[in-house]
């Protein structure tokens, strides 16, 4: 059940690490700070005696602020930032540890593996550039762990893990309940939700437990009538041509067919649905033993985009020309066996997640970035001059993905009362993603040497694709066709000994082992038949595939080093296996006072690439030589942290800071260069990069009726060394990363009030503040810019930071004939605040919330997959009403 995101004593929970407590009036001299425990380490033990850190959100905080998805309360998390499209679309950093994701729209085809690791109950559920949004309804706590945690959590861990804690069946008696809201936004239509559960022991042994909720949340971005020449979009013949290699003969005079999506004007259209149901039975198989099963089911489904356009005028307007959706679908079932076995806690785990994507994306864009953008909308190869002319570019891409892993962990413990404990296990997961992606980039109407007509494109490789290889409809241009399995192993270990009875040291060791295997097929490529030629290695294997001539050239750059095959096996699967290690020292110095520092390591695994080993097609300034690699190489972080927990007056203040040093190698990075490289997006690593921060919060019961808290975070990031190959392109060394400010922080603040008849109202009010932010690991900024002028007659109005003279990564010159300079887009700082007040007792509770009280419009992520800026943005001010009432 939720109250408000507004109802501050969220706050306290939200930055503090914890969540207070308020008694009725006449025991509210004795409000302090709850005490929670987590399950940080794998073992239960309280926030506040963890020598980590940890951000405990407990359900009952997570009522009262109101939130139901991770990007409602990571506003109030200042060391997390949430970066993607949209619902379902989000990409999860922590600490500043962030690069450049590939975009939405072949994210499950060719992606980085995510830095953070995203855990329901004890399985995991992460997914490049898609993470599991998982409705928060009926949770008992959310646990955010900054810093590496891969000694215990494993590969996607690198930079911190996030677990959603669901509530289980309670044998203690029948309760339930029901929520309810609804609410208005300016410019927007009206959004509502309800959610409801039930617990009931239906015998001395067996409880169970069911949880369901519907949320319809109500658009507020307008697509409006395309008008060219006022904002809207009119196309430019010189940005195809340039991207095209300089294909039109005198693109200033070439006709230009603007795009017209009449038929899908439509205000508020941007609508999300959340539909689901979680049913949990807990069996008590005897005094030492019980078994608990889990079922979520859920379905999200989006319409429209999450963006404006920043060339429009206004905040909340947009040109779309085909209609986009995105429904995502998951079933996950989860077991846990736990029990004791003579003097260790043994626990088994294990789940099953089966997940369906379908999308429409509107890929118009690409026209102002793809390699045969030219080709594929213009007459003018054997045309006169005079009469070549680009038609309407109107395009669409349509994915279906399926994503299935199955988890399983075995681990025991010692007993927290000896001197020395042991956490010790081992770890096997599987996951496969079946994934067919259609594009249509042709325009079918075109006369002239192209006839797109007809295309029916089939696959050039037949192993590891999902369909029949084709022919795909006649409008479909590409096809990407990929089978992506990934297998882990781990054994892993965390010893704890207490050297005296205030200080205790900690060393913690995984195993893994990683087989990676990425086969399939696009309408151009044959993925699995490449890998395996450079997994043979032989010159007979690279000539049968490439030719006598790439295959020597092949040779040489294998034999240079400039190419790394070695962790491919004959079957084109990629194996890497490593220890990582953890190590820590706390000293209790009081009951109230922790001090802590601690040494771990984290890593993210390499990734294939679909055309690893081919050449770049420009073969001038920084891509003289260039190939993309067969595969990115592993990126580690590693990280020492020093900080302090404390919990003073009485428990009615909270002090928690902790500092840090992350050092991180062979930075990871996607990249999409058609123009230079491919027109297929390619995984790459940067260089180096370090980042320096500290973390800090506080809780504060000030008076019987007042709860203050707040938090912030402090980052500075850099890169300290930049590959040869993206100088000029990458940002040169000394700036910063992507997609995180330097100062976040946050206030909340919480007021209760007795009324009568045993009623007590409540005031919360809270401030956040997210500072600028440098979007993207590409300096491509002026040339976005000098496109979306040239494209709409009008600049985006976004700042940017100059970064370099010269970018490197066009052969081309701006409109003026100038050179482009080198900078990236500024994701402007913003603040938000919320409100909200009402009235409870012990069973109901009531109350009014204006979400974005000074209707904010923040920038939270620049989006340029279209090959212009779009801008995603917070919904404008919300005012509702919501109400709950509870069964005992």
């Amino acid at each position: 059940m939720k109250l408000t995101k507004l109802h501050c004593a969220v706050l306290t929970a939200i930055a503090a690490s914890g969540s207070l407590y308020a008694e009725e009036a006449e025991k509210k001299e004795n409000a302090k700070i709850e005490v929670i425990e987590v399950t940080a380490t794998k073992r239960s033990a309280s926030i506040q005696e963890v020598p980590v850190t940890v951000t405990a959100l407990t359900g009952a905080s997570l009522e009262k602020l109101g939130v139901a998805n991770f990007d409602e309360y990571v506003e109030f998390l200042p060391n997390v930032v949430f970066q993607g499209t949209g619902p379902g679309q989000n990409e999860i950093y922590i600490r500043g540890a962030a690069t450049t994701q590939t975009n939405i729209s072949v994210s499950s085809v060719q992606a980085l593996q995510p830095s953070v690791a995203f855990y329901l109950d004890e399985q995991p559920v992460s997914m490049q550039g898609r993470n599991l949004d998982v409705y928060a309804t009926d949770v008992e706590r959310v646990e955010v762990l900054p810093g590496p945690q891969g000694t215990l959590f494993g590969a996607s861990s690198q930079s911190g893990t996030v677990r959603l804690i669901t509530k289980k069946p309670s044998h203690d008696g029948f309760t339930a309940g029901f929520d309810t809201s609804t609410s208005s936004t300016q410019g927007g239509d009206l959004s509502n939700s309800v959610q409801a559960y039930f617990n009931m022991p239906v015998s001395d042994s067996v409880a169970i437990r069911v949880a369901t909720y519907n949320d319809h949340q109500g658009g507020w971005i307008d697509n409006i009538l395309n008008d060219p020449g006022n904002g809207g979009y009119i196309g430019s013949a010189e940005v195809i041509s340039r991207v095209s290699g300089g294909a039109l003969a005198n693109p200033s005079t070439t006709a230009m067919t603007s795009p017209n999506n009449a038929e899908l004007v439509e205000d508020n259209f941007n609508t999300a649905s959340y539909a689901g149901a979680r049913f949990g039975l807990s069996y008590l198989i005897n005094d030492e033993w019980e078994l608990l099963v889990q079922h979520t089911q859920q379905s999200l489904d989006t319409e429209g985009v999450f963006a404006y356009d920043p060339n429009l005028e206004g905040e909340t307007s947009t040109n779309r020309f085909m209609p986009e959706n995105n429904n995502d679908d998951f079933g996950l079932t989860t077991w846990t066996l736990e029990g004791r076995l003579n003097q260790l806690d043994v626990v088994y785990t294990g789940g099953y997640l089966d997940r369906d994507i379908s999308s429409t994306i509107d890929y118009t864009g690409y026209t102002n970035g793809g390699a045969f953008s030219a080709y594929y909308v213009c007459n003018y190869a054997g045309v006169p001059e005079a009469e070549q002319s680009c038609a309407d570019p109107t395009k669409f891409y349509k994915e279906n993905t399926n994503t299935s892993r199955i988890t399983h962990e075995l681990r025991a413990n010692t007993s927290a009362e000896n001197r020395w404990r042991v956490t010790a296990g081992v770890f096997y997961d599987s996951q496969e993603l079946a994934t067919v992606g259609q594009f249509n980039i042709a325009n079918t109407t075109l006369d002239g040497a192209y006839d797109f007509t007809n295309l029916e494109r089939t696959l050039v490789g037949r192993d590891g694709i999902n369909t029949d290889g084709g022919p795909f409809p006649s409008e479909i241009s590409f096809i990407n066709d990929i089978t992506h399995v990934i297998d882990q192993i781990a054994v892993f270990g965390q010893f704890e000994y207490d050297l005296t009875d205030t200080v205790t040291a900690t060393f913690g060791a995984r195993w893994y082992e990683i087989e990676d295997s990425f086969k399939g097929s696009t309408s151009t490529v044959d993925v699995s038949g490449r890998l395996q030629a450079f997994g043979d290695g032989s010159d007979a294997a690279l000539t049968e595939f490439f030719g006598a001539g790439e295959a020597a050239a092949i040779q040489a750059a294998i034999a240079s080093g400039q190419l790394d095959t070695s962790l491919l096996d004959d079957n084109g699967t990629l194996t890497v296996s490593d220890t990582i290690i953890k190590a820590s020292l706390d000293w209790k110095v009081s009951k109230e006072i922790l001090l802590f520092t601690s040494y771990s390591e984290g890593f993210r695994p390499p990734v294939t690439n679909r055309v690893g080993g081919g050449l770049a097609k420009n073969q001038a300034g920084a891509f003289d030589g260039f190939r993309i690699p067969v595969y990115s190489t592993t990126d580690s972080l590693d990280n020492v942290e020093v900080g302090f927990k404390s919990t003073l007056l009485d428990q009615k203040l909270r002090l928690n800071a902790t500092a840090y040093f992350s050092k991180i190698t062979d930075l990871q990075t996607s990249r999409f260069d058609p123009t230079n490289i491919s027109f297929l997006v390619f995984t790459d690593n940067v260089g180096d990069a370090e980042i320096t921060g500290v973390d800090g919060d506080f809780s504060w019961v000030a008076t019987e009726d007042l709860i203050i808290s707040g938090a912030f975070s402090v980052i500075s990031s850099e890169l300290t060394s930049v590959n040869d190959e993206l100088m000029g392109i990458a940002p040169p060394v000394g700036s910063q990363l992507p997609y995180s400010a330097e100062f976040s922080g946050n206030l909340q603040a919480q007021y209760y009030y007795q009324l009568s008849d045993g009623l007590t109202g409540f005031v919360n009010g809270s401030v956040s503040y997210t500072g600028d932010r440098l979007g993207s690991m590409t300096m491509d900024a002026y040339v976005l810019e000098d496109a979306t002028q040239l494209v709409y007659g009008t600049g985006s109005g976004l700042s940017i930071q100059k970064e370099a003279d010269v970018y490197s990564g066009v052969n081309y010159q701006d409109r003026n004939g100038q050179t482009f300079a080198g900078g990236r887009y500024i994701q402007d700082s913003y603040f938000l605040a919320n409100l909200s007040f009402g009235v409870t007792n012990d069973e109901w509770k009531a109350e009014i919330f204006i979400d974005n009280l000074t209707n904010e419009s923040a920038i939270l992520y620049i989006d340029t997959q279209q090959f212009t800026p779009k801008v995603v943005s917070n919904r404008p001010r919300s005012i509702g009403f919501r109400f709950s009432y509870d069964f005992y």
